[in-house]
């Protein structure tokens, strides 16, 4: 780059990418600060400038020092940290690129035998949703309570190889590191923990240094003025350099835990009513994991649906008008987006009970469309991490597929894909084959695209080791394992029910018998009179619908019931049960059973000659309604 003899280029880091400013060399450092402003379009001026990138030597905003007094040259790099958060602009660059995968044009992905799931770009979750348990520092609990711990695998004293008395230690009895290779082997833990993994960066001789994590880079960097832009020029500097990938040997998962059978069974009774695959969103939170050295374990409450269009063989995502009220129902009961769930099952024998196996080591564990989906998620809810420059590194976000497993029982798997495979897909660089849905394909450079090449390693036919270029691409390079389970003891943070015919009906089954509606309502209301409140309102799904009710102002009325069910105070809950909002809604519930029954009687009900001549308006929907119903079509309120 050139430049006059009185100016220099200075190069500015920062959580959202670096960027070039030009100053004066006699220009003073506060001016400096609102070159850094302007270029970076910041709001306000809550950053601070460093020459070190740990956060010292600090650059001050006076107006009594030049630039070139302060020691910075043509070239220099200096360091932009944010004093409130990790990042101060207005667009950082991870949500521009966000946007650009959620305004991609719909695709649809199909597994071996044809089922499948397909998906809406702009229908998937809004990145933020991020769920309600407690963070500080902007992480999640759960990371800060792991950052305290040693992680150290405590070992008995053995009695055969140890020579020193109990107070002592050898060898053969000291504690392992967490990502101990031997120890993992013997426990079938086939990655070692997020957490393990940091511990390695920092540990041996050089324990506590500062680990700095970067997500991979696929574009090319913007702001180079030795040539004209793309596709007209690039060069070494800002060109994105060629990827190798490798096999992730650490996971931000563990293992994903639904409290009780419940839960699935419940989602897969749509799959056996109608034999059409589902997508559902799972609901929980993320607590330590015991059984994994420093692991984390993301438990699911609840299976949440939302809108969608499927059949035999595919499924299609629709646009969710509701997703904000769901995100924030769930975060006061406590709850967040931990996951995603899919099915690719089809029926072999119906009396049997067995199912194909679609999926295995010889055909796929998930599709190349399927990668791709769940790296959109995963980009969508990406894990806070202080280790890295824009506060974000990686996803707990979970996938998981109920398929046949090889004894052709109904079975969970699920996964999570690389980093490597975030940044892939969060770049627009993979793509699905038509014909092969276990391979992927890397986009080739185009003018409205610079792509690098991306590699991968396998053996050959006599044993050696060789490159291959990710045109096509085997997913199972993307893939991480996470074991999914349930526990031996059941835990409900919802009321159980004995029979699946008790629960109130999901959301968005458009089939009968599992529609919500007032009618419903009052049927499941009905069910539960011997049930104490709490156990009645337990239930996500209901307290879903009347958190969305639209006769009733019911969602200004619901915080206080919502903490009360997710501290299981019952005293609470009866009290609200007294409210005028709940009384309301049983008096709807009476008067509309009283007029159901009357409705079954009107051969000898008597109508008068006002009513047979014109139609009526529903006072609480204003749907204009036949005269001869005596409840209203839409809400099923009494005329």
């Amino acid at each position: 780059m050139s430049k006059s003899s009185s100016s220099i280029v200075l190069r500015v880091q920062s959580p959202d990418g670096t960027k070039r400013v030009e100053i004066a060399e006699s220009g003073l450092l506060r001016e400096l600060y609102e070159i850094v402003h302007k270029t970076f379009s910041f709001d306000d001026f809550d950053f601070a400038l460093y020459k070190e990138r740990n956060g010292t030597k600090e650059i001050a905003s006076i107006r009594s020092q030049t630039v070139k007094e302060c020691g910075l040259k043509h070239g220099d790099m200096i360091y932009l940290k944010s004093i409130s958060g990790p990042s101060t602009s207005k667009q950082p660059e991870r949500s521009s690129s966000q946007a650009s995968i959620a305004s991609t044009s719909s695709s649809s992905f199909s597994g071996a035998a044809g089922a499948g799931v397909g998906f809406s770009r702009e229908a998937t979750p809004s990145s933020g949703s991020t769920g309600a348990q407690a963070v500080l520092n902007g992480e999640d609990t759960v990371d800060v309570d792991l950052y305290k711990q040693d992680g150290r695998i405590q070992r008995k004293r053995d009695e055969k190889l140890c020579r020193h008395n109990s107070n002592g230690c050898c060898v053969h009895c000291s504690p392992l590191e967490p990502w101990d290779e031997a120890y993992l082997k013997e426990q079938k833990i086939k990655h070692f923990s997020f957490h393990s993994y940091l511990k390695k960066l920092t540990s041996g001789v050089d324990r506590g240094k500062f680990v700095a994590l970067e997500d991979l880079n696929c574009k090319i960097k913007t702001g180079c003025r030795d040539h004209p832009p793309w596709p007209k020029g690039i060069c070494s500097k800002c060109q994105p350099s060629a990827i190798t990938l490798n096999r992730q040997t650490y996971r931000h998962i563990d293992n994903v835990m639904f409290e009780n059978t419940g839960i699935v069974e419940r989602f897969l009774n749509y799959w056996r009513t109608t034999g059409h695959q589902r997508i559902g969103i799972l609901f929980g939170v993320y607590e330590i994991h015991p059984d994994v050295p420093l692991g984390i374990r993301a438990r699911v409450a609840a299976i949440y649906e939302p809108p969608q269009e499927s059949t035999r063989d595919s499924i299609r995502l629709l646009a969710d008008e509701h997703e904000a009220e769901v995100d924030e129902l769930a975060q006061k009961l406590g709850l967040r987006r931990v996951g995603w769930i899919f099915t690719d099952l089809l029926a072999e024998n119906a009396a049997a009970g067995t199912v194909k196996q679609l999926r295995g080591i010889k055909t796929h564990f998930l599709t190349a469309q399927e990668c791709i989906l769940a790296g959109h998620l995963q980009n969508k809810y990406p894990n806070r991490c202080k280790y890295s420059s824009n506060g974000y590194f990686g996803s707990k976000f979970i996938t998981v597929c109920v398929t046949g497993d090889d004894k052709k029982q109904v079975h969970m798997e699920g996964y999570a894909v690389s980093a490597q495979c975030m940044a892939l897909v969060r770049d627009n660089c993979l793509i699905p084959t038509k014909d092969a849905p276990e391979l992927g394909y890397i986009r080739e450079s185009s003018e409205k695209q610079y792509v690098p090449d991306v590699y991968y390693k396998e053996k050959d036919a006599y044993g050696n080791e060789v490159q291959r270029l990710g045109r096509p691409l085997p997913v199972e390079y993307l893939l991480v394992d996470v074991p999914a389970s349930t526990p031996m003891i059941p835990m409900f943070t919802f009321h159980e029910r004995k029979d699946i015919a008790q629960y109130f009906p999901v959301e968005n089954r458009l089939i009968d018998g599992h529609i919500q509606d007032f009618a419903a309502l009052s049927d499941y209301l009905a069910k539960s009179r011997s049930l104490d409140f709490l156990d009645v309102m337990s239930d996500f799904h209901l307290l879903l619908y009347l958190y969305r009710m639209d006769m009733l102002p019911m969602k200004s009325q619901m915080s206080t019931l919502l903490e009360a069910l997710r501290t299981k105070d019952r005293t609470i809950v009866n009290e609200w049960k007294n409210q005028e909002v709940w009384r309301t809604l049983e008096q709807l519930i009476s008067a509309s059973s009283h007029n159901d029954e009357s409705s079954m009687n009107n051969d000898v009900e008597f109508v008068s000659a006002s009513d047979v001549e014109q139609n009526w308006t529903c006072n609480h929907c204003t749907f204009i309604n036949s005269r001869e119903l005596p409840t209203c079509e839409i809400c099923n309120l009494p005329r």
